[in-house]
């Protein structure tokens, strides 16, 4: 799968992302069927399956890949996290958060199904993803507790739900630089931490080489999250999929309304170039993780 590029100079294996999405929408249509009670799946699977980039799992099953773990072995978890994010979303989208009519270019999910089963919907998926950790992963015990444990974290009061929460709290209100940075880290980061420590577990790398991937999350969904707010300032509604200038118009805190449009090109492209050494560093090699890595700054810098 794949064929040769170059990066800094070295000779490199690229997968082929495209592959890997259909692997990953494959696997979550075959993880979620349909069950009784059947509105409540079938809302799950509204979101889940709603087409978009898949990066928290592909990262997931190409961080397993780089450092020697069978990609086979982590799809359950990358199947997890991307229900995990759905959840996000599907929340994210009711009318007490954002409030939000599109996502992905669909309805969103309580527009066609109601509060109550969005509602219900996201706390299925939430509670569902570990499940699937826990049951259809070919994995030691003591590897399936360790995913667990970072599951919970980035999905709970110190991860994606802190990060919701000052960012509710800081709409209309001046906020420093440390408090954006907090939201952006726990809201979109964490997933991104996440999925790539979690490829790497798997694979049975070391601490430093796991400690590496966090930090390479860490700057990739930074990044991710300032492209984000710079698209919803200069990108049209066919492109996203969603509503745009909401967020500037609910006075939401993002890195454009503190920063402006060209210090964020600016900080998109720092952080990128920080995951690009971190991968010479440790000497990874990866032509998908190079693939996202420029589509972030194509999409940031085209305007």
């Amino acid at each position: 799968m794949g064929s040769l590029t170059h990066f800094y100079g070295k000779i490199i294996f690229v997968s082929d992302m495209k592959k890997l999405i259909k692997l990953i929408d494959e696997n979550l249509d075959k993880l979620l069927p349909v069950q009784y009670p059947q509105e409540i799946f079938e809302s799950m699977r509204y979101s889940v399956l709603a087409e978009g980039k898949r990066l928290r799992p592909v990262l997931c099953l190409e961080a397993a890949r780089v450092f020697g773990g069978k990609i086979e072995d982590a799809i359950p978890t990358a199947c997890a996290i991307e229900m995990l994010h759905a959840q996000s979303l599907i929340h994210d989208d009711l009318p007490c958060m954002d409030n939000d009519d599109y996502r992905r270019g669909k309805l969103t999910n309580h527009k066609v199904f109601g509060e109550a089963v969005a509602v219900l919907a996201g706390d299925a998926l939430l509670t569902f993803a570990p499940q699937l950790i826990i049951q259809k992963s070919n994995l030691p015990s003591e590897i399936k507790l360790r995913l667990l444990e970072e599951y919970c974290i980035a999905a709970g009061a110190y991860g994606l739900i802190a990060g919701q929460a000052v960012d509710i709290e800081s709409e209309g209100k001046e906020i420093s630089p440390e408090t954006l940075e907090f939201i952006h880290t726990h809201k979109t980061a964490d997933l991104f931490k996440l999925a790539l420590k979690a490829g790497a577990i798997i694979a049975g790398a070391g601490e430093e080489k796991i400690s590496a991937m966090e930090n390479f999350g860490q700057n990739l969904g930074f990044a991710f999250q300032i492209c984000d707010d710079i698209l919803d300032e200069t990108s049209t509604f066919e492109e996203l999929g969603k509503t745009l200038g909401k967020d500037k118009a609910a006075q939401k805190p993002t890195y454009t309304a503190i920063f402006g449009l060209e210090k964020a090109r600016t900080e998109v492209i720092c952080l990128l170039d920080n995951t690009c050494g971190i991968m010479a560093k440790h000497g990874i090699q990866s032509g998908v993780f190079c693939e996202i890595i420029d589509g972030i700054k194509e999409r940031a810098t085209k305007c």
